[in-house]
């Protein structure tokens, strides 16, 4: 969430930005003086054009409206070469390029920005000096900027491989710990079950027949220790019964997996389903798998995980508010996801309709 308001705060420094560019032109204006070498209404309308394709472009992500983003404050620089400040239109679309376009188009991009700065230093007669200086700074300018552009990506390419590596590790270590954790309970149990009660069996079958034997006033002390040898024979069953039929934890399971990501913000709600140990490690690696899926493909805020019985079986349903997909392609952790629940009995459904949902049942 953090990222996310992050990104708000600089498209909307970026948006002010580009609003106080158009002060000198209005100002010069407004003193009765002509700011521009052609229809100032002509200025206006590409300022505004470039501002309105701007938002566009923030808001839907698509590449087809950056050619108006350039064509247009292109159009503003060159119409208003005397105000220098407006040639700062053109870092941001290089700027903006970098997030959009290969690098190749980029770099064409930077040398034809700075070549329209020369240009514009050009119409408004500045000399040689003043070309090349002109068009050298606005080339450094926008090259700081791809390079910022470019530092940020594999930032964030590389927070989103710690925290998807985070999150596969995460599972890794509460499926060993709950596996541990079951061989530990097991063996306990049969230790219970081959020493205790076995003992605890021969000493019934001991007391029985001394009460047979005994008529005196010890046979009802002898009665009396084998009724307590009874009930702590039937006490020992009952815990090695608990001991194997244990249910897995799952609910902290799922929680440790989702804890501290950054994004997306995971919503998690968990019932007392009591899944045995293979349903819970195919729910806990479902989990996995779609918080995988939305931190790398689905560019999403927020992710909602729902996992409740239903019937003879557990479901686990899980949607996020992100791009969603058109055509859904199984890749390794979709398909393994799939293959996993099948072979325990269990089906998956995928919707991409709205974001991307899952819903997994398995039987337990």
């Amino acid at each position: 969430m953090a990222d996310s308001r992050l990104e708000r705060w600089g498209t909307a420094c970026m948006v002010g930005v580009c609003l106080v560019i158009a002060c000198p032109v209005a100002l010069t204006q407004l003193d009765g003086e002509r700011p521009t070498v052609g229809p100032v209404w002509l200025w206006w309308t590409l300022y505004a054009a470039f501002l309105a394709a701007l938002v566009s472009v923030f808001v839907t992500g698509r590449v087809v409206l950056f050619v108006g983003v350039v064509g247009a404050a292109i159009g503003a620089v060159l119409l208003a070469p005397d105000v220098a400040w407006t040639a700062i239109l053109l870092v941001f679309v290089t700027a903006i390029g970098a997030h959009l376009a290969q690098m190749r188009f980029v770099v064409v991009l930077l040398g034809v920005n700075s070549g329209v700065v020369g240009v514009a230093a050009v119409l408004r007669d500045g000399s040689w000096a003043d070309v090349v200086l002109s068009s050298g700074i606005y080339a450094m300018l926008q090259a700081s900027a791809v390079w910022a552009v470019l530092s940020e990506r594999r930032n964030a390419e590389t927070g989103e491989r710690l925290a998807v590596a985070n999150a596969e590790l995460r599972a890794a270590t509460e499926l060993l710990a709950e596996s541990s954790r079951s061989r530990e309970r097991l063996r306990i149990a049969r230790e219970l079950h081959d020493l205790v009660g076995h003992q605890l069996t021969a000493l019934v079958l001991e007391l029985e027949v001394a009460a047979h034997k005994g008529d005196g006033p010890e046979k009802v002390h002898v009665e009396r220790a084998r009724g307590l040898a009874r009930e702590l024979l039937g006490d020992v069953r009952t815990a090695v019964g608990e001991l194997r039929g244990r249910s897995v934890p799952l609910e902290r399971a799922l929680r440790a997996i989702v804890v501290d990501l950054p994004r997306p913000r995971v919503h998690l709600r968990v019932d007392d389903v009591g899944p045995d140990e293979a349903c819970a490690a195919a729910l806990i690696r479902c989990v996995q798998e779609v918080v995988t899926n939305a931190i790398r493909h689905a560019g999403a805020e927020n992710l909602w995980v729902n996992v409740e019985r239903e019937g003879d079986g557990v479901v686990l349903s899980a949607r996020d508010d992100g791009c969603g997909t058109s055509v859904l392609r199984l890749g390794n952790g979709l398909a393994g996801m799939r293959e996993r629940v099948g072979q325990l009995g269990g089906d998956v459904s995928f919707d991409t309709r709205d974001g991307f949902g899952v819903r997994v049942r398995v039987p337990s």
